[in-house]
């Protein structure tokens, strides 16, 4: 049998029955504190903190470490080549016109190994044209245009020398005129928006090496915090409930410290790496690459000093300019003795450099008494002491240097991102395993309580 309990029907009545009926707050608020001070609040509370400095810990060492190897990929495959590319474009343009105005200079018809350097040159120029526009970045403006500048200019380059080379033959005059526009086109144009381009090439090497030259201590900080506080609530939790070991926390403990010392030593070797490819890679490369343009500079000035007849002209001072240039910049790399790459190539390119600058003297001697035909002999003859032979062992000597730094730019970029392997999906299990750890470790101790 139901029985309906009903208030009192009157005032006094129906006010107790609704003080009795309602919760006093002031309870309520005890009894909050009183759950908070529980053992089971306090679980609950020191898991959630624990799961925020896992998934926050976990989630930054694998988005730097996916950074940092996504970075040194990155400069392997697309911004060290184009800087290369940007080099070895300049170097093809130079000597497509030293060997354009040797020709002139031989006079009639050219020598077949000077005919065959320039048709080389300029098929190597349009080769790296296609290497450099293959390596640039969807939002680089500025090297699209350079090099949407120098294939549109090629042409007309190479249209002028061949109208140049026609006169010259049959005698004409006006070859001269063709050759002077042509070269004018390749100084003032083509060579100076090739430098920018490898100059910007050099920037962003460089930018991105220094973006990953230092440790990862951030990450290896929130780590370190994240592997102290899982120590601190072991410890707690075991003093509370008597349990000297508790195998969820210790577990989750294990896989954190795994994963904070793969990042430490992945990290700290990624970067011994990339300083050792900035130190004796990228920075010597950069003075190589330098040493090698102004070489070539200077060949143009010397060839152009003799098309000219120009013995004491703008020629004379810019060949001067650019090989005392050259001098210090190999005198530096070698007097240094911090870089150990490419220093026999440097010394062979020194001796050459002197060889080349007696050899000139003798050029512009010749220019000055008015010999000319001994001075074209001198600059741009077959023999071994002449001028043509100590640039080409210069150029030969520059080149192998720059080819020893970038390998060692290269291999250890390489060994960087090898180092970086796998640790941003393995930073996300280990972070998930520890997640599950600890809860884990955590819900049999909180069923104790129910």
């Amino acid at each position: 049998m139901n029985v309906r309990v009903t208030p009192p029907s009157d005032s006094v009545g129906a006010s107790a029955w609704a003080a009795e009926d309602a919760e006093d707050p002031a309870d309520r608020v005890d009894g909050l504190r009183e759950f908070f001070r529980s053992t089971p609040a306090k679980l609950i509370s020191l898991g959630l903190v624990l799961a925020v400095l896992l998934v926050v810990s976990g989630v930054v060492s694998a988005q730097v470490a996916g950074s940092r190897k996504a970075t040194h990929d990155r400069l392997l495959a697309t911004t060290e080549p184009l800087a290369n590319a940007a080099q070895n474009l300049y170097s093809a343009l130079s000597i497509a016109d030293a060997a354009a105005v040797t020709g002139f200079i031989s006079g009639g018809i050219e020598p077949a190994e000077v005919r065959d350097r320039y048709l080389a040159a300029v098929a190597e120029a349009s080769g790296q044209l296609v290497v450099a526009a293959a390596g640039l970045a969807a939002q680089d403006e500025l090297g699209a245009e350079n090099v949407a500048a120098i294939a549109r200019m090629l042409p007309t380059y190479t249209g002028l020398i061949e109208t140049a080379r026609a006169n010259n033959r049959t005698g004409n005059p006006v070859g001269a005129a063709y050759l002077a526009e042509a070269s004018n086109l390749m100084q003032t144009s083509m060579l100076p928006v090739a430098q920018e381009l490898h100059t910007q090439g050099v920037t962003a090497v460089n930018s991105t090496q220094r973006a990953a030259v230092a440790p990862p201590w951030g990450a290896i900080g929130l780590l370190l915090v994240t592997a102290t506080a899982l120590c601190a609530v072991h410890i707690l939790v075991s003093r509370k409930t008597r349990r000297t070991f508790n195998p969820g926390l210790i577990l989750a403990i294990g896989a954190t410290g795994v994963l904070l010392c793969w990042l430490l030593v992945a990290g700290l070797v990624s970067s011994s790496a990339t300083e050792r490819a900035i130190e004796q890679g990228a920075a010597p490369l950069s003075d190589l690459t330098e040493s090698r343009i102004l070489a070539q500079q200077s060949r143009t000035a010397e060839t152009l000093l003799l098309a000219r007849r120009d013995a004491g002209g703008i020629y004379v001072g810019a060949y001067d300019e650019t090989i005392t240039r050259l001098g210090d910049l190999l005198d530096d790399y070698t007097d240094g003795g911090t870089v150990e790459i490419g220093t026999d190539a440097v010394s062979q390119a020194e001796a050459a450099r002197q060889a080349w600058v007696r050899s000139h003297a003798r050029t512009v001697a010749a220019l000055d008494r008015g010999d000319y035909t001994a001075a074209a002999v001198l600059a741009t003859g077959p023999g071994p002491d002449e001028a043509t032979a100590q640039f080409a062992r210069l150029d030969a000597a520059l080149s192998e240097g720059i080819e020893e730094t970038r390998e060692e730019l290269r291999d250890n970029e390489f060994r960087a991102s090898r180092t970086l392997s796998g640790l941003a999906p393995m930073a996300l299990a280990l972070t998930v395993l520890s997640l599950i750890a600890v809860i884990i470790g955590l819900w049999p101790r909180l069923r104790e309580y129910q």
